[in-house]
């Protein structure tokens, strides 16, 4: 009887450590994506407020139209820090049959607003709210 015991036990016990390993693996990655999100929706949110600084420059006067001027160059940099980011993430679906990829691209260069609707939803359900503009 012991002898059959034996085998059975050292299974079990493979088995706990192999789940345990994959549940610490599992959480590792977890973390890893959130902390991919909030990298994004930070970079999304600097690009929303970058690009509202320079529409409101450009209604007041204060700002060139032309794409030479230092507000659009900042729009510029902040946007590619955005799309950075957002890279390990394009895949993720944002509603409308759209990858985050697909609406980060349409919102920064086609200033699509209904684009920029779902990555800021895609931010909100992820919980980082008031990363975004």
């Amino acid at each position: 009887m012991l002898k059959s015991v034996v085998p059975v036990l050292a299974l079990v016990l493979v088995a706990v450590v192999v789940t345990a390993g994959c549940s610490s693996s599992e959480g590792k990655d977890e973390q890893r994506l959130t902390a991919q999100r909030e990298a994004y929706c930070t970079q999304l949110g600097a690009w929303q407020k970058a690009r509202n600084a320079a529409d409101t420059g450009a209604e007041t006067g204060t700002e060139t139209d032309t794409p030479e001027s230092s507000g659009y160059d900042e729009i510029g940099a902040v946007a590619e820090n955005a799309f950075l980011a957002m890279r390990p993430l394009r895949d993720e679906t944002v509603g409308g049959g759209r990858t985050l990829a697909d609406a980060t691209t349409a919102a920064m260069n086609n200033s699509d607003s209904d684009a920029e609707g779902c990555i800021v939803r895609y931010c909100d359900d992820a919980g980082f709210e008031t990363l975004t503009r």
